[in-house]
């Protein structure tokens, strides 16, 4: 099949979106089909299967700051890109996602698979936006031929405001062995080591992951902190006193080839998100490398690693709450070794190979069916 996968967010910007079209392309690739991803970002042109089609701006939502394109000259590009790949269905990320999402789900040659990444709680501002504006979103919801959430806390986000038509589950991919079998990181110091991964924005919690170190490191002289990742929480670290600010190691971005590493070299992964997430691959990641978690209990986090099962929930923006879940895991090896276990467990059941056979399966129900297919949206 000949598929469009559109990312309205910069092609360029580090975010899980991005991360989960590029993987997808690269498995749809193997197994033989042809991928082309359309996407804003710093340069124009073709980057490998992207043809990036416009200069982004950065736009504060959702606790984030995602990189978007207004350009008039991008949405025509868009078109025309579409028109000149011929594509048997398009896979538009966010629809409604300002500017390239709606762009390509209106102007799309083909029928269209839409996958809602976020979750929006409805207590803040950007969640009573969505749903006063949700009654002009509902034709293009409508023109969507084929509706898919990564979580419930996604779904929920999307139907609970557009009302009726159905929407499948398809979650965020992991490439399993890939972190099961990774090398452990060298060069790193003696001790126990938490693991924090992730943009460093305020919704991620860093200064939590920070606080609760503070509180725990003179109960255990050899714990050190990892924190991969960049962005402007990364100043958070110098609060620390200089003694306990040695002990935390900021790596800042690593390749999606030597991330697997400093899992492996881990002993616990921590998740302090204060919300807003409607999925965590960092989860199934950390799942997949075998480590026990300390996350918060949030909708899109408690879907993934479930409480006493894969992980320890606690309570979000809270920072002695973690060092409670933390310490509870340093003290007591035999259940960080069963959080282990169960989490590399639950992680095969997020391997791309199960969800690319989804995916082929709703491809496949929509290719050569037209725009038309739309209609099968409002079933």
């Amino acid at each position: 099949m000949r598929i469009i996968q559109v990312s309205p967010y910069s092609w360029d910007a580090l975010g899980g979106v991005q991360v989960h079209i590029r993987q997808l392309t690269r498995h749809l690739q193997r197994r033989g089909h042809q991928v082309l991803v359309l996407a804003p970002g710093d340069t124009p042109g073709f980057h490998d299967e992207a043809q990036i089609i416009g200069r982004t701006l950065n736009i504060r939502t959702n606790g984030s700051v995602a990189r978007l394109t207004f350009a008039p000259s991008a949405l025509d590009a868009l078109e025309q890109a579409m028109r000149d790949f011929a594509p048997d269905v398009v896979h538009v990320h966010e629809p409604f996602a300002l500017s390239i999402g709606l762009k390509a789900v209106w102007s799309s040659p083909a029928p269209v698979v839409g996958t809602f990444h976020s979750y929006f709680a409805r207590d803040t501002w950007q969640g009573r936006l969505y749903t006063a504006v949700a009654p002009l979103l509902r034709p293009t919801w409508q023109r969507v031929a084929s509706r898919i959430a990564v979580s419930q806390a996604a779904r929920h986000s999307a139907k609970g405001r557009l009302g009726k038509g159905n929407v499948k589950i398809v979650p965020n991919g992991v490439d399993v062995e890939r972190f099961s079998l990774a090398t452990p990181a060298t060069g790193l110091p003696e001790g126990r080591k938490l693991l924090f991964v992730g943009r460093l924005e305020a919704r991620k919690g860093l200064r939590f992951a920070i606080g609760a170190f503070a509180q725990l490191a003179d109960r255990y002289p050899d714990l050190q902190l990892l924190v991969v990742g960049d962005g402007p929480e990364r100043h958070t670290v110098n609060t620390l006193s200089p003694a306990l600010r040695a002990r935390v190691h900021m790596l800042g971005r690593v390749s999606d080839e030597l991330l697997p590493t400093f899992h492996r070299a881990a002993d616990v992964f921590l998740a302090p998100a204060t919300g807003a997430e409607s999925f965590g691959i960092v989860l199934v990641e950390a799942m997949a490398a075998g480590l026990p978690i300390v996350a918060s209990d949030i909708p899109g986090y408690r879907e993934v690693a479930r409480q006493g099962r894969e992980a320890l929930l606690v309570a979000p923006s809270n920072a002695s709450a973690l060092a409670q879940g933390i310490a509870q895991l340093l003290d007591h090896p035999d259940e960080r070794a069963r959080l282990g276990a169960n989490g590399l467990w639950r992680a095969h059941e997020f391997a791309w190979e199960h969800i690319v056979d989804e995916l082929e399966v709703i491809y496949r129900s929509l290719a050569g069916a037209g725009c038309d297919a739309s209609v099968m949206a409002t079933a």
